[in-house]
């Protein structure tokens, strides 16, 4: 019999939430610590002292010896330096546990081995984190022990972010200032804020972590790099939404238990479309909470893991040949008395606020589609992004026959006089219900879809942040409802001029509608007719960050300077370097110790074989002709290993990050590409006993 989980007592119990702090601060420090939290401003020293006095008391209660300034800094993932409370004994020797209020508020880990692309010299070794004091302290527990972490950002000396939260606090002040803007002119004077909400789906692969150590591939590059495909994929789509296994059903229910605990909300878990792959998807969160927790998501489901004898792969393609895995990102805004700016009603073509809030919101995708681009690119999606399972790498935006129609109507006449209706949904059976329909299906293939009341930007990496994404969704549209609202504050007509500017905004960007097959050839074509971008790669998107359009959008909002941009255009090409170098060097390692190894070793079996068969006085030539192909893919792997030896060392010799990156796009991916064609036809033909490395067969379907 399982155990029983009350999550009601589980959910957050390892969190410094406000019940928390309501039932252990002074009552005048926690009305501090909510205005701050609510309306900015700083915490005073003596408040921050009671805070970072009760807080330490918590986690020393709940076993936590250390604590750590948990930040996230531009290599993607997160950093954290442990510091014990333990403080100067006492004059009769008795260990003393402290923690102050300046000890909260900022941390100052060394900063000069963090990426910075050229932001400071090597030498200049100071960074500072800063608490962020709107998402909640928690305790994490491994082989360390307790930590107590403290979500903060993390900037340089001279104040320049160096990490994906900083720049996403600053775009979430701008959206709300410009949203507020948008919501005053229909009335509303009780918002004091609007928040952007997220809640990022989060795919991942599941293989067994034995097999999973003996291929140096997944262990370096998070992606096989060799492999032939399995007798069977996922054509006959009984993985997705099927039976959980046993095994990885005790993995889940473990990974939502201690999630749970750290007040992350996760909500849905199943099996995914690929073979071995799976999602879980939490409920919706401020955005800044949402980037938090998403990264403990990701930490946690690898930590999990190694207690189920697992390793959980959280690279967009693992595998070649089957479904990569994504992070859909659904972002909504919503203001805080409790309006959803993305909530169309029953009748949208009436909704006035949310027409406008819609027409700002196509506007910044198509001024901007280039920048969306380059958030979700990352060096793993390049395999998803583009090759018909994930969205197109064009962006365009869909709405619904619904809303469609109602944009329609808008361009053409001026007036949205009818809404499209869902109809009734009647199923035949007597003992089922009939259901009102919604009045728009779903579109797998768009990058960006409405979906009822929020929109859902399918293009993000499994293995990304979705600071970036957020980052730029958020400032691209605070740009749109700050033009908005600049001509509207104005207007002496303002049902006039709004009812103008909806139609003048969709009107001149409705070019990035498309409710069709993303997947298809002809959408490529029209979207080309239509004058979209279509950015192929991720080096391709770089310089989107540092266009004068970009450079503009930022720095109006205070979101990034221009130093700050081309810091981050610097190591996206160094880092897109580095990943492709590290792949060429594993293959080139895992060819010549293991694969053309074990293929010589066969080939001498063979020919002893056809010796022996001839001796007899046999017919040899099935024999031959398997040793002939063989030895056709074996020279075709000493050519091709060769080769990329040869190009991996003088990429290695560039110095210009820019040239080297695409460099290792243009040339040394192809030459990968050339090493491993003949090694997977090897694969084929090889005696299975033999061949050095676990097959997709035994990674994904022996789990």
């Amino acid at each position: 019999m399982s155990e029983v989980i009350n999550v009601e007592e589980l959910f957050a119990s390892k969190v410094f939430t406000r019940a928390t702090m309501r039932e252990r601060l002074p009552e005048n420090v926690y009305k501090e610590v909510i205005k701050v939290m609510e309306k900015g401003g700083e915490l005073s020293l003596a408040a921050a002292d009671v805070v970072a006095k009760e807080m330490k008391d918590w986690a020393v209660e709940n076993g936590a010896t250390h604590y750590t300034h948990w930040f996230q800094p531009l290599t993607g993932i997160t950093a954290e330096k442990h510091d014990s409370f333990v403080s100067h004994p006492d004059e009769s020797g008795k260990m003393l546990m402290e923690f102050s209020g300046k000890e909260l508020i900022k941390g100052e880990p060394d900063a000069s081995s963090f990426p910075s692309g050229g932001l400071r010299a090597t030498f200049e070794a100071r960074g500072y984190t800063a608490w962020d004091i709107t998402s909640p302290a928690f305790l994490k527990e491994d082989a360390t022990g307790v930590i107590l972490c403290i979500p903060t950002a993390f900037c340089s000396y001279k104040g320049e972010a160096l990490d994906k939260k900083t720049p996403l606090l600053r775009s979430m002040e701008a959206i709300s200032e410009q949203a507020l803007r948008i919501v005053r002119l229909f009335g509303n004077t009780g918002a004091k804020k609007v928040v952007a909400s997220v809640g990022p789906e989060q795919e991942y692969f599941l293989v067994d972590r034995e097999k999973y150590l003996k291929r140096p591939d997944l262990i370096f590059a998070g992606r096989t790099l060799f492999g032939a495909p399995a007798p069977k994929g996922q054509e006959l789509e009984d993985h997705y939404f099927g039976t959980i296994r046993e095994r990885v059903g005790a993995y889940m229910k473990d990974l939502n238990i201690e999630l749970w605990k750290l007040g992350v909300t996760a909500k849905t878990q199943h099996n995914e479309v690929a073979p071995a792959q799976h999602e879980l998807a939490p409920i919706y969160e401020t955005a800044n909470i949402a980037v938090d927790h998403n990264q403990l998501v990701m930490e946690t489901m690898k930590k999990v893991a190694g207690r189920h004898g697992l390793t959980c792969l959280l690279h967009e393609k693992p595998f070649a040949g089957v479904n990569g895995s994504g992070k859909h990102n659904n972002w909504s805004l919503a203001t805080d008395n409790g309006v959803n700016l993305l909530d169309p009603g029953d009748t949208p073509n009436e909704n006035i606020q949310f027409l406008l809030v819609l027409a700002c919101i196509i506007k910044a995708v198509d001024r901007h589609a280039d920048l969306l681009r380059q958030s979700a690119s990352d060096v793993g999606n390049d395999h998803r992004l583009g090759a018909n399972e994930a969205p197109p790498a064009i962006i365009s935006v869909f709405l619904g026959e619904q809303l469609e129609d109602v944009v329609k109507q808008l361009v053409e006449t001026g007036e949205a006089a009818h809404v499209l209706q869902g109809g009734k949904l009647e199923t035949g059976v007597s003992t089922l219900p009939d259901f009102t329909k919604d009045a728009t299906d779903r579109n797998r293939t768009s990058p960006f879809a409405f979906t009822g009341n929020k929109f859902e930007f399918r293009m993000v990496g499994s293995a990304d942040s979705i600071g970036s994404p957020n980052t730029i969704l958020n400032a691209i549209v605070a740009e749109a409802f700050c033009e908005a609202a600049d001509v509207l504050e104005k207007a002496e007509d303002f049902d006039l001029a709004v009812h103008d500017l909806i139609k003048e905004y969709f009107t001149r960007h409705q070019r990035i509608i498309f409710n069709g097959d993303g997947y298809s050839d002809a959408w490529v074509v029209e979207a080309e007719r239509r004058g979209l971008p279509n950015i192929k790669s991720m080096i391709e998107a770089v310089d989107t960050l540092t266009t004068e359009k970009s450079v503009k959008l930022f720095d109006k909002f205070g979101i990034f300077t221009k130093a700050e941009l081309e810091s981050r255009e610097e190591i996206l090409y160094e880092t897109y370097a580095k990943t492709i170098n590290i792949e060429a060097l594993t293959m080139i390692d895992m060819a010549s110790k293991q694969i053309i190894p074990a293929v010589i070793k066969y080939t001498k079996s063979l020919a002893d074989t056809v010796i022996a068969v001839k001796e007899a006085g046999a017919d040899a030539s099935a024999q031959a002709d398997l040793l002939n192909q063989i030895t056709e893919k074996l020279n075709g792997m000493k050519t091709a290993l060769a080769k990329l030896e040869e190009v991996t060392a003088k990429a290695n010799s560039m110095s210009q990050a820019r040239e080297q990156a695409f460099y290792y796009k243009d040339v040394v991916k192809e030459v990968m590409e050339e090493l491993r064609t003949p090694a997977d036809e090897a694969e084929m033909l090889v005696d299975k006993k033999v061949w050095p490395i676990p097959t997709y067969g035994d990674l994904i379907f022996e789990v």
